[in-house]
């Protein structure tokens, strides 16, 4: 599962609103106790965004770092909202971080996957001029998962921006090619071709919505399935 930086910041424009963080971390904690395989891979929009950095003249290696450490942030505090709720988690970080985290191993992941730990992989993939996304849709390839969950606060894609246009209608469900026609923002490109070549299918639902993601995986249909 992928969750925004921005999603974490709730109403506000930076920061992790704490209402919000436990709203995620409970619904996470009780998938995870249903016997789901949960990872998240967190962003870092609400702290530092590595590329709207280079344009208040960061260097874009500097700014995208300063992002990788930013996804760490916002992964130890949902790595501990989840351990409050009663489950179990683990941060992992594709740069080497210790004790912050354990270094990403995506066998070492399935194991932990398998007795039922929630796996929080933090750093994006390690290196700049790739984002959160392609991390989300890197690891849910390596890792095997049956889908790419993209937890936001809209309920789904939508033939514009909901949030700016009232009038755009909701995907239930939609194939990759036409969200390419359509010239639709679902993913940066690197994310999406790599979910399509790899027949990961991905569904963008709302998870600020309380009971969202359980009744996702419990089968109802929520929020927008890309499909192949």
């Amino acid at each position: 599962m992928k969750i925004s930086g921005e999603s974490l910041a709730g109403f506000g424009d930076h920061g992790i609103d704490e209402t919000i963080l436990e709203i995620y971390a409970r619904q996470i904690s009780e998938v995870a106790e249903k016997k789901c395989e949960v990872a998240v891979v967190a962003g870092g929009g609400n702290i530092f965004r590595g590329l709207s950095g280079t344009e208040s003249g960061f260097d874009r290696v500097k700014g995208d770092q300063m992002g990788m450490l930013a996804t760490v942030i916002n992964s130890i505090a949902l790595e501990d909202a989840v351990k409050r709720c009663g489950g179990k988690a683990k941060v992992f970080t594709s740069i080497r971080m210790e004790p912050v985290g354990e270094l990403y191993r995506r066998d070492r992941v399935l194991e932990d996957l398998n007795k039922g730990i929630v796996c929080i992989i933090a750093g994006g993939t390690g290196n700049p001029f790739f984002t959160t996304d392609t991390a989300a849709a890197l690891r849910a390839v390596e890792i095997g998962a049956d889908v790419l969950l993209k937890g936001t606060r809209v309920d789904g894609v939508y033939t514009d921006d909901p949030e700016k246009n009232p009038s755009a209608q909701r995907f239930d469900k939609i194939s990759f090619e036409e969200v390419i026609s359509r010239r639709l923002k679902v993913m940066d490109s690197t994310a999406f071709t790599l979910c399509r070549e790899n027949r990961m299918p991905i569904i963008v639902f709302d998870m600020n919505k309380k009971g969202n993601l359980m009744n996702l995986i419990s089968g109802s249909e929520t929020g927008t399935l890309i499909y192949i």
